[in-house]
């Protein structure tokens, strides 16, 4: 099978032949039909935080495709399903957070394409009880951005408790943007999406976003304020000085939620204006097995659209420098399907 390898951080990654790998108990193997570039891959190839993932390795935790192949007592799944496999590669299911509804806070969480192979290859492994069905009728390009920057936006408004009615911030249009408009809008809010390109505002105005601002000439929290401030701001650009701004923006009592994760930086939260005003700044990480099953059925029934863009997996170079330099409307996804590995 051909992969995309991380030999070495900061290096383009290499096109290489490795051996189909064996599903041990408990595993399956997938022939991936499509797998996403999400910025973490980009950072994981980087070497840019401080938990580091060990070259070599496959990057890549949007990955979706068939099940080929079972390992020892996998009975809930069968050969020839469709299944996503997401950044919650597994978790130990017996501490407190697993046992809470908080998997995704187990310190002995494995991720994918960080501290496993991932997606970035024409097969890969999974942990049979962490691969989610993906229900019929939804297409592997589309499900594989829902796979992480579906299930992350998804999951930061429930964190933020987003209710009808109220202001949601995005800031940021893109991978993840585009789809946390459409699911405040499902939530009943009232959108203001913030960022830096005429397209990507646009983009958020088609999606049903009902104010946009632009970063580049507009002041985020001033404008946010004249609509009364915003109840949630989702911090999904990869920029401390955009997390700054749209804090600025909150309401009383309003919500500030980190999603995007920058390779250096912190913001400056004052504290005189956060107690007077109760305001809070909350983190939010991916989501749990049920959040994606909630994001695969709502695309399922015709609820969201994913804007994405194919490429052959040998682009990966090519597509993590359009990533970089803002040329990327929403997601790329690297289609593996037949002769989409680049043979």
């Amino acid at each position: 099978m051909k992969a995309a390898v991380v030999r070495e951080f900061g290096q383009p990654l290499v096109i290489e032949e490795r051996p189909d790998p064996e599903p041990g108990p408990g595993q399956v193997r997938v022939r991936v039909e499509a797998s996403g570039l999400c910025h973490t891959d980009i950072h994981a190839a980087n070497g840019d935080w401080p938990v580091k993932p060990t070259p070599p390795f496959v990057p890549g935790h949007e990955g979706v495709g068939l099940v080929e192949k079972l390992g020892e007592g996998v009975t809930h799944l069968a050969v020839g399903q469709r299944v996503a496999v997401p950044w919650l590669g597994s978790a130990c299911g017996r501490c407190e957070h697993c046992l809470s509804g908080w998997e995704t806070l187990c310190e002995s969480q494995v991720n994918t394409g960080y501290g496993c192979d991932g997606g970035y290859a024409e097969k890969m492994l999974a942990r049979a009880d962490f691969a989610q069905l993906v229900p019929e009728g939804v297409s592997a390009v589309d499900a594989a951005p829902l796979t992480c920057a579906g299930v992350t936006t998804y999951k930061a408004l429930k964190v933020a408790g987003v209710r009808p009615a109220q202001l949601v911030a995005v800031s940021g249009v893109g991978g993840l943007g585009h789809l946390a408009v459409q699911y405040a809008k499902i939530a009943g809010a009232t959108v203001a999406a913030i960022d830096v390109t005429d397209e990507k505002l646009e983009l958020a105005r088609e999606l049903g976003a009902d104010v946009l601002i632009d970063a580049r000439t507009q002041d985020v929290g001033a404008e946010l304020k004249r609509h009364g401030g915003a109840h949630a701001a989702l911090a999904l650009a990869v920029s401390p000085a955009a997390f700054e701004a749209v804090n600025s923006g909150l309401r009383r009592g309003g919500k500030l939620v980190m999603v995007a994760l920058p390779a250096h930086g912190t913001i400056q939260v004052p504290i005189f204006d956060t107690v007077l005003n109760g305001t809070s700044v909350i983190g939010s990480i991916v989501g749990t097995r049920q959040d994606l099953a909630e994001v695969f059925q709502l695309h399922a029934a015709g609820r969201t659209r994913v804007i994405h863009e194919t490429r052959p997996l040998t682009a990966v170079n090519e597509s993590i420098d359009e990533v970089l330099h803002g040329q990327v409307k929403a997601r790329i996804v690297f289609d593996l399907g037949e002769g989409g590995g680049g043979r």
